[in-house]
Formats: structure tokens, C-alpha cells, sequence
């Protein structure tokens, strides 16, 4: 469920809960700049929903928060085995731009959990376990040769041993459960717990509950029980464990929310409609990590957004394409496996010159990879993947919020230019959550897509086209005197009738290349963060910015003189960029693939000299990572 927060100085109001937090002063509470809490357990063990609740919680008292939801790609391993662990990892406090590379709280409720996310957890970090699930019997199906888990790991950190299990059950004695929906609300014992640890407001964590089990009354009174109890049980082990103040950020009032990447592209999708007038159309086939888009456009039909769920990944784009030419916002969603069989129809949109957003979900490969884990290795695929000379707008987004303004974005640039765009995130934003504030309408800008005008009746042909900007007018179907067709098919530059002409092709093909460059006119130029006296130029591009730039920060405050610049417009890339680059003695580019944002700047810009940061296991950078890359780049190592 999602709740949004009113933000005033002093205090935050919760429009759902009618509530008033206010943050009084206890000098038994110590005070943090920021935390990191990693729940961990199986797959079926609600770690994703405790992790969630208490990312909303911790939004609503003004922390800001980074989240990595980290699940396998099984449907269901085996209880208690290695395999089936499922994490979700929650950064919260100020100046947070990532998950946090290690956890300062580790929750693990069985052995296996425990073993696989041990090495996530800061040395002097706390430990809190589900006693009660480290039974021989589960320390053997986590493959432990001894019966002292904690010792076998050599695990250098403060172990709070809790018998969840046994006091979930006592708290609900009476409720008339079974012994299985009792053991399910563990998860909310252990955000009970958490929260108390972490002096979050109980009531924003229980109305959440609510919301999500409104239909459930029974569940929803159970579980509240058992946050309580974990709640509870906190205070009974003040001795053992302090607790702590996580300090807020001064953030800008207004209405804000905990929002993932791929529910802030699907909104940022109907913003672009709204500013657009044009109606939005979503033709996809489910694909992790991408179907969340569909799921969540599919409940907008009160806002006018057709979203259909085709037989494929062919039928998704080509429903799309019918409905650009229809004269609709026209876009389809998916991953890495799905661009590929896409590739065809994003060739059609191209010769055809129609606008079309397909969003691109980046996820581990080849082929069907790793579905559930994180990489940016579809880039050569989005920029050449297609047959013939077929140049394609090409946009990322930085952070799960940014897939709001990105979404937009590339709807904007296809409507205004007549192109397809392809819009990169991937697994890692797209499942993450953020803090965000929700805009006003009035900060976005009208988009005024390039239309044919009464004036053009009797002169107009499909493809005549704007001769600055290589644009062609657009006629939506049903307009008197504008009946035309458009396809796959070579046309005249002059008639828009078939044409084999060798020179008519060639004059066709540049018509469409300088269309795309000319994008570079209407989009920001390159910023560039850090030290304005630095010689080192760090550069990324897409959802890694949250990790360089605190890389780049901790790498300044040590002493280094280090620049950040981070791409988010990819093809054409700003108009600024060569001059940006040649500024530094060196520059080093930063991806989680071997190197093919390196290897693009390489081929527009071969003076620069770039070294390079790769990484390609499934998972994000860790800061420590690039911060280690950087400073052996330095010291002369590549």
C-alpha cells in the first residue's frame, strides 16, 4: 500500500492516519546520521513486506531511504534452504543515495538466511535471529557442519537471540489460528522489534498493515497483535540493545511517498498524457522485473489508460505501434529477452517515424540470465539492436524517482520528434524504493506534439517533414483530408509513395539520423558534480548514480579531487559532452557490464582516455567498490 505524508517544519502529518509525529527529545536514545537494516528469510517468510512497512514508516518521520528488495528466482525453493533466502535491504537517514553497502542490523529468521547474508553485515553489527528455527534439523538444511552458527561463520557482531516463533504463538493463543497462519506473522514480530529499536511510531506501521489487509480483518487483527508483541519485547531487552534516533532530513514540504522505479515510470507515463492530451496506451507481454508497469497502468482506467496484456512481446509492440498511429501515447514494457524479439517492430517505428516509448527493464543475461537480479547490459542492444540503419533516442534513469521524470521524458521526446524511444532502468531501481515528493502539475511542461494543421490540407504527404528539424508532421487517422498510410517500406522523401531509389533511400536514412541528433537541441546539458578543481572525472550512467556519487563524495571528503558526471540522455548524448570530457586529465567511467557505456564514449570521443570500473554478478555496485576501482585507477592501475 502506499501513504503519502504532508511535510510542514516540525512536524509531519499523515493525511491517512490523522496523525501528528512529533520527535521529542530522550537522552537514552542514541542518535544516528543513518542506519542500514537487512531482513532476511524465506522467500515465503514476508521479508519484502516487513521491509516495505518499515521503509514507509521511516518516510513518514522525514528520513530519506534507498531500498534493495534481493529475492531468488525460484518460485519456491525448499523451506530453510540456501537457495530460497530472500532479502530486502533499507538504507534511511540523511544524505542516503544508496542501500547501504553492509547492514547495520541484520534480521535473520532461520540458519540459512543467516549464512547467506552474514557477509552483509558490518563487523559490530547486530544480529537478531529467530532462535526458535535453529534446530538441528535447520542448521543441517543450511548446510552448518556445527551446531554453533555463530562461531562457524566467525560472525564478529552483537547476536540478540529471540524465540519468535514460541512468542508469536503465545500472542496469538487465542486468535483461533492454526499453527501455520500463527508462524506466518513472524515477519511482524521482527518489525516490531526493529521498530522499537529504531524509535519508529508504531501506529504509521499498523495503519500500513491495515491497508494492506483491509479485506482481512481477521489476518490484519492478528498481525497487529504480533507488532505489538515484537514492539514489546523490545522494551524488555532495553538492557541489551540500545536504541536509536535516525536524524531527518531537511526536506522541501509538501506530499511525499515511498515509490519504486517501476510504479514511478508508469506514472510518469501518464503525466506525459496528461500534458500531452494524448491518451495513453500500454500494449505488453509479463516479463520480470518489468510487469509491475503493466500491473500498475492497468489500474489506471479512471485517469483513461488503456493497458492490454498481448499474447507476447511481438503482439505488446505492435498493438503499441497501432496505437501511435492511432494517435495515442503509445508504449510497451519489458526486459532484456523481450527487446530483443521487439527488435523488428522498434525497426517498423523507425521507418514508419512514428512516436513510441518502450521501456526497457535491464535485468542479468543472456537470454533468460538471472530474472530477478540487476545489471546495465542491454545498452549496445538499445543503441544498434535492429536490422538496417535505425537510430533510436535513447534515455536512462538514475534512482527510483528519476523513473518518473525519465518516463516522462522520453514520452516527451516522442511526441515532439516523431521517433521511438527507449527508456533503460533496470532491476535494481526498478524493484528499489525512494522517498519522493509528489510534483505539482504546473512543473512539468505542456508537450506539444508536431500536428498536421487545417492550413497543410491538399499539400500534405505522410512523411513531409519540418526541414530544420527533420520532424514529420503528424495526422492522427479520422482527420478529414489527412487519410494516409505509413509501414515498413522505403518511401519518396518528396511523395511518400514506395520508392527503390538509391538516392531517395540514402537522402531517407540521413532524414531520419539527423532527426535523432538534432534531440541534443532539446535536452539539458551535462552537469558535473564535486570538486570543480578535480583532474579525475568519475562517470556513469543509469541507476548506478546513487553509488557513485556517494563514492565521489566519501573520495573528497578523504581528500581526493574527484568530478562526477552521470548520463541520463544516452542518443544523442548532450551537446556538451566532448567539451566535458576533455576538461580531465583522466576519466573513468563506472557500470555494472564490461564496459559498453566506456567502449560508446570511446568511439564518439577517441581523444579521451578512459579507464574503466566493471562489474557484471547480479548486483549493484557496492560504494567501497568503486571507491577502491577509483583509487587504483589513480595509483596508476587500470
Amino acid at each position: 500500500m502506499q501513504s503519502t505524508w504532508r511535510v510542514m517544519p516540525g512536524v509531519m502529518y499523515n493525511y491517512d492516519v490523522n496523525l501528528i509525529i512529533v520527535m521529542l527529545d530522550n537522552t537514552d536514545i542514541k542518535v544516528l546520521e543513518n542506519v542500514v537494516v537487512r531482513f532476511s528469510g524465506d522467500s515465503g517468510d514476508g521479508m519484502q513486506l516487513a521491509g516495505n512497512i518499515f521503509s514507509n514508516v521511516s518516510a513518514s518521520v522525514g528520513n530519506q531511504i534507498s531500498t534493495f528488495p534481493d529475492y531468488p528466482a525460484e518460485v519456491r525453493a525448499p523451506q530453510g534452504s540456501l537457495s530460497g533466502v530472500s532479502g530486502f535491504q533499507v538504507h534511511i537517514g540523511r544524505g542516503v543515495y544508496t542501500p547501504g553497502d553492509k547492514a547495520d542490523v541484520l534480521v535473520a529468521m532461520n540458519p540459512a538466511a543467516l549464512k547467506q547474508h552474514a557477509k552483509f553485515l558490518k563487523e559490530g553489527g547486530v544480529a537478531i535471529v529467530d532462535i526458535d528455527s535453529f534446530k538441528k534439523r535447520d542448521l543441517e538444511k543450511a548446510l552448518f557442519v556445527t551446531d554453533d552458527p555463530f562461531t562457524e561463520l566467525q560472525l564478529k557482531a552483537q547476536v540478540v537471540e529471540v524465540p519468535m516463533t514460541t512468542m508469536v504463538k503465545d500472542a496469538l493463543a487465542d486468535s483461533g489460528l492454526d499453527n501455520r497462519s500463527m508462524t506466518k506473522c513472524k515477519n511482524m514480530f521482527a518489525l516490531g522489534l526493529v521498530c522499537w529499536l529504531f524509535d519508529r511510531p508504531l501506529e504509521n506501521a499498523l495503519h500500513l498493515l491495515k491497508g494492506k489487509f483491509a479485506k482481512k480483518p481477521a489476518v490484519y487483527e492478528a498481525n497487529a497483535k504480533v507488532i505489538r508483541a515484537g514492539y514489546d519485547y523490545g522494551h524488555n531487552i532495553h538492557a541489551s540493545v540500545s536504541t536509536y534516533r535516525i536524524e531527518s532530513e531537511s526536506i522541501r514540504p509538501g506530499h511525499y511517498t515511498d515509490v519504486n522505479g517501476n510504479t514511478a515510470t508508469a506514472w510518469g507515463l501518464i503525466m506525459a498524457s496528461e500534458k500531452s492530451g494524448r491518451p495513453l496506451f500500454l500494449g505488453s507481454y509479463p516479463i520480470t522485473p518489468a510487469t509491475d508497469i503493466l500491473q500498475e497502468l492497468a489500474k489506471r482506467k479512471d485517469l483513461g489508460v488503456k493497458a492490454c496484456q498481448m499474447e507476447d512481446e511481438i503482439a505488446g509492440i505492435c498493438s503499441a505501434i497501432g496505437a501511435a498511429f492511432a494517435g495515442d501515447l503509445a508504449a510497451t514494457s519489458t526486459s532484456g529477452p523481450g527487446l530483443s524479439l521487439k527488435s523488428e517492430g522498434l525497426g517498423l517505428a523507425v521507418i514508419a517515424e512514428l512516436p513510441l516509448v518502450v521501456i526497457d527493464v535491464q535485468r542479468g543475461g543472456p537470454c533468460t540470465g538471472l530474472p530477478t537480479k540487476t545489471e546495465q547490459t542491454d545498452l549496445r542492444q538499445a543503441l544498434y539492436g535492429r536490422n538496417g540503419e535505425s537510430p533510436i533516442a535513447v534515455v536512462a534513469a538514475a534512482s527510483p524517482t528519476d523513473c518518473f521524470d525519465m518516463a516522462f521524458e522520453a514520452a516527451r521526446i516522442a511526441l515532439t520528434h516523431m521517433t521511438p524511444v527507449i527508456l533503460l532502468t533496470d532491476g535494481f531501481i526498478a524493484n528499489g524504493s525512494s522517498a519522493w515528493r509528489i510534483p505539482d502539475y504546473d512543473e512539468y511542461p505542456e508537450i506539444k506534439p508536431p500536428f498536421v494543421t487545417p492550413e497543410m490540407r491538399g499539400r500534405w504527404h505522410p512523411y513531409l517533414r519540418n526541414e530544420e528539424t527533420k520532424v514529420r508532421y503528424w495526422a492522427v487517422p479520422g482527420m478529414e483530408g489527412f487519410t494516409h498510410r505509413v509501414g515498413g517500406l522505403e518511401k519518396s522523401y518528396v511523395t511518400s509513395a514506395i520508392s527503390t531509389d538509391p538516392a531517395n533511400h540514402a537522402k531517407m536514412v540521413e532524414a531520419r539520423r539527423k532527426k535523432v541528433e538534432n534531440i541534443a537541441n532539446d535536452i539539458p546539458q551535462l552537469e558535473v558534480k564535486g570538486d570543480a578543481s578535480a583532474d579525475t572525472l568519475l562517470v556513469g550512467w543509469g541507476g548506478t548514480y546513487g553509488h557513485l556519487l556517494s563514492a565521489a563524495n566519501q573520495l573528497n571528503a578523504e581528500g581526493q579531487k574527484i568530478a562526477l558526471a552521470h548520463f541520463r540522455y544516452i542518443n544523442p548524448l548532450p551537446l556538451n559532452t566532448g567539451e566535458v570530457l576533455s576538461r580531465y586529465k583522466r576519466v573513468i567511467v563506472a557500470e555494472l557490464n564490461n564496459g559498453q557505456f566506456a567502449d560508446y564514449l570511446q568511439a564518439q570521443f577517441p581523444a579521451t582516455d578512459i579507464s574503466r570500473i566493471n562489474k557484471v554478478e547480479g548486483q549493484p555496485f557496492l560504494v567501497q567498490e568503486i571507491i577502491d576501482g577509483v583509487t587504483k585507477i589513480i595509483n596508476g592501475g587500470r
